[in-house]
C-alpha cells in the first residue's frame, strides 16, 4: 500500500523484504526488491546504499543496523529515528518514555519471570493483571491474562519461559478501543486523522469504525489531542498509530504506540483525503501534509484474517464485496494463507452509520471463522451480526443510529409528531423519537443536544407547545439545525403562542419553524437539509412531490368527472 502511494507521485522505492514473492512486488519491479530479511545487517546497509530516505513498515527491525547506516551513510534520512523505534518496540520502556511526558497511561511495573516477581506483582496492580512480553509482541502474541496465581507458570511458559524480558500492567476494564493515525512531519509539525473505534477478536484488529460516534461531544478531541502529545515525544517523521482505552468514566488512557502505518488507519485509503501511506510518504520527504478529515459520512475497515491454509473463505467474502456499494477489497498478494495470519481487508464506506452497517451486515454473516463446528461458526457470526450489524428496528422504534432526532416536550406531544416518524420511515431515514423537557428534564437537555452531533444525527425536529422553549434552548446549545414544531395547546391561542415563541429566537440563534402541529413539513425540511449532501435523497423527494401532483391532478379528475356535488374531502 505504501508502494502504491509511492507511484502514484512518481517516487522511486527500493524494498527489503524475503522472498522473491513479497506482497510489495506486485507493484515492483524485480530490480526495486532486495531479498533478504529486515533483520540482516548487512542487507539493511545495501538497501541504505541505494535510497536517499530510509523508512519501516514494522518496528520489529535491527536498530543497531539502523545506528550502524546513520554513521555509514550520513546522508541518508531514516524515519522514525532509530532511537524512536528502540523505544517503541520495548514496551516497557515505551510507557516509561511516554510516562516521562505525563502522558496517561495505565499502572505498570517491570517484573522477571518467576512466580515470587509475578506474585509481587498482583499484590501491588491487583488480579486480573495483564503480563506483556517487552519485546517482539503484537497482534495479542506476548499478552497473557492471570485471573489466578495458580495460573502464573502456564503464564510463564506461555510468554516464553524466560527468554523475553517481561513487564506487568494494571488490567483496565475499559469500554472500548480507540485509536488516532498522527502524522509528525521532519520539520515536527503534527497532524490527527479522527478518532476512530477499533474492534479485536482474538487478539487481532477485527474491524474500525470510522469515525468514532459518541455521547460524549469533547471525547475526539481529548483522545486527538493526547495522540498528538504523545507522538511529539518521539524523534523523526512519519505515521504513528496510537491505540488507546476508553474508560468507564471517561478517562482515556494509551495502550501503545506503533510507529508506522497501522492497521486502524487503513480506512482512510477510501474514508479521508489523503491516505495515511501518502501521509507518511509526504511527511518523511518533506513534502506538505495533505488534508487528514474524512470525506464520507461513515466508514468501517473489516480485516481478512485466515483460519486455515486456503485462501477461499476469503475470496468468498471478497467476492459478496464486490456486490456491496461503497465496497473496497485490498489483497495483499500474500503467498500462504495461514490462521490468524492478515491477508487482506475490506473499507465500506456509506453516507450514514446505518446505512453502512447494512453493507457490514451481509459480509459478517458469511465471514471465515476458525471454530470447528458449524453450529458454533452460525452463532459466532450472529452475534457479531447483533453486535456490530444489527437488523434495523420496527418503524415504532428508534434506530441506533439515527440522521434525525425528534424531540416533544412530553407524551402529549406525540399525536402531533408522529406524522414526521412516518415520513422519515417512507423515506428510509434512520431517526430516533423521544421526550426531552426544556422545562422538566433540563439536566437531560443540556447533553442530549450538546452530544446529538457526535452521535452522528445531523438535524433535529423539536416539538414544543404553550411557551415553547425546546426549540431555541436545543439550538442554542448544538450546531446543528434545529426545525421547530409549534404545538396546538388547549389554551385559547390555539398555539398561535407556540408559533410566536419559536420563531422569536434571538440573533444568533436560528430556528426553522413550520406551521403549527405540522410536523410532516419538518419532516420533508429535514429530509430536504440532508439531500445537499446525499443526491439520492433529492431524487427520492422529486419523485414525492411529483406523487403529490399526481394525487391532485387524480382529485380534479373525479371533481370534473363526477360533479363537485358528490365528491367526498378527506379531512388529514
Amino acid at each position: 500500500m505504501l508502494a502504491s502511494a509511492a507511484s502514484l507521485l512518481n517516487i522511486q522505492t527500493v524494498i527489503l523484504d524475503v522472498g522473491e514473492d513479497a506482497p510489495a512486488k506486485q507493484v515492483f519491479s524485480s530490480s526495486q526488491h532486495i531479498d533478504g530479511s529486515f533483520k540482516d545487517q548487512q542487507k539493511i546497509a545495501e538497501l541504505a546504499s541505494r535510497v536517499d530516505v530510509l523508512t519501516v513498515e514494522i518496528e520489529h527491525v535491527d536498530v543497531d543496523a539502523l545506528d550502524a547506516v546513520k554513521k555509514s551513510h550520513p546522508n541518508v534520512e531514516i524515519h522514525p529515528a532509530p532511537e524512536t523505534i528502540r523505544i517503541i518496540q520495548d514496551k516497557f520502556l515505551q510507557k516509561e518514555h511516554l510516562g516521562k511526558h505525563s502522558t496517561p497511561l495505565g499502572e505498570f511495573m517491570s517484573v522477571d519471570s518467576a512466580p515470587e516477581s509475578i506474585k509481587h506483582a498482583t499484590e501491588k496492580l491487583g488480579l486480573p493483571l495483564m503480563l506483556k512480553s517487552r519485546t517482539q509482541a503484537y497482534d495479542g502474541r506476548g499478552n497473557f491474562l492471570l485471573h489466578s496465581l495458580s495460573d502464573v507458570d502456564k503464564a510463564i511458559a506461555a510468554l516464553g519461559s524466560g527468554s523475553r524480558p517481561l513487564y506487568a500492567e494494571k488490567f483496565l476494564p475499559f469500554t472500548k478501543e480507540l485509536a488516532v493515525m498522527v502524522v509528525r512531519s521532519v520539520s515536527g509539525e503534527v497532524a490527527s486523522y479522527p478518532v476512530v473505534e477499533t474492534v479485536h477478536k482474538d487478539n487481532i484488529c477485527h474491524l474500525v469504525f470510522a469515525p468514532l460516534r459518541t455521547a460524549d461531544a469533547g471525547l475526539c478531541r481529548r483522545a486527538e489531542e493526547i495522540a498528538r502529545n504523545a507522538v511529539r515525544t518521539f524523534e523523526g517523521a512519519g505515521v504513528f498509530g496510537v491505540e488507546m482505552f476508553l474508560l468507564e468514566d471517561g478517562t482515556i488512557t494509551i495502550n501503545e504506540i506503533a510507529p508506522r502505518p497501522h492497521n486502524s488507519g487503513h480506512y482512510t485509503i477510501e474514508a479521508c483525503e489523503t491516505s495515511q501511506y501518502s501521509n507518511h510518504l509526504r511527511s518523511i520527504l518533506s513534502l506538505p501534509i495533505g488534508s487528514t478529515s474524512l470525506k464520507v459520512p461513515a466508514s468501517v475497515m473489516l480485516n481478512l484474517i485466515g483460519v486455515s491454509d486456503s485462501m477461499d473463505p476469503i475470496k468468498d467474502v471478497c467476492r459478496k464485496a464486490l456486490e456491496i456499494p461503497g465496497a473496497a477489497v485490498h489483497l495483499y498478494g500474500k503467498k500462504d494463507c495461514r490462521k490468524g495470519r492478515k491477508m487482506g481487508h475490506i473499507t465500506l464506506v456509506a453516507p450514514s452509520d446505518a446505512e453502512l452497517r447494512d453493507r457490514l451486515r451481509p459480509l459478517l454473516q458469511i465471514l471465515p471463522t476458525s471454530s470447528s463446528s458449524l453450529d458454533e461458526q452460525e452463532k459466532g457470526r450472529q452475534k457479531e451480526v447483533t453486535l456490530y450489524a444489527p437488523v434495523q428496528p420496527s418503524p415504532t422504534h428508534s434506530h441506533p443510529q439515527p440522521l434525525i432526532s425528534i424531540i416533544m416536550g412530553s407524551d402529549s406531544d406525540l399525536p402531533t409528531m408522529l406524522p414526521a416518524s412516518q415520513i422519515l420511515t417512507r423515506f428510509s431515514i434512520p431517526y430516533e423519537l423521544t421526550i426531552v423537557s426544556a422545562h422538566r428534564t433540563p439536566a437531560r437537555l443540556y447533553p442530549f443536544a450538546q452530544n446529538a452531533a457526535a452521535r452522528g444525527v445531523k438535524v433535529i425536529i423539536a416539538g414544543a407547545g404553550g411557551a415553547a422553549h425546546l426549540p431555541g434552548m436545543v439550538a442554542a446549545i448544538t450546531g446543528l439545525p434545529v426545525v421547530g414544531v409549534p404545538v396546538r395547546s388547549s389554551t385559547a391561542l390555539d398555539g398561535v403562542d407556540s408559533l410566536y415563541s419559536i420563531v422569536q429566537m434571538p440573533r444568533g440563534i436560528p430556528v426553522a419553524t413550520v406551521a403549527i402541529n405540522n410536523s410532516t413539513n419538518a419532516a420533508l425540511l429535514a429530509i430536504r437539509i440532508l439531500s445537499t449532501s446525499d443526491p439520492r435523497l433529492l431524487t427520492r423527494m422529486e419523485d414525492y412531490m411529483k406523487e403529490m401532483e399526481r394525487e391532485v391532478s387524480t382529485k380534479i379528475e373525479r371533481i370534473e368527472s363526477g360533479g363537485w356535488g358528490n365528491y367526498e374531502v378527506k379531512k388529514h
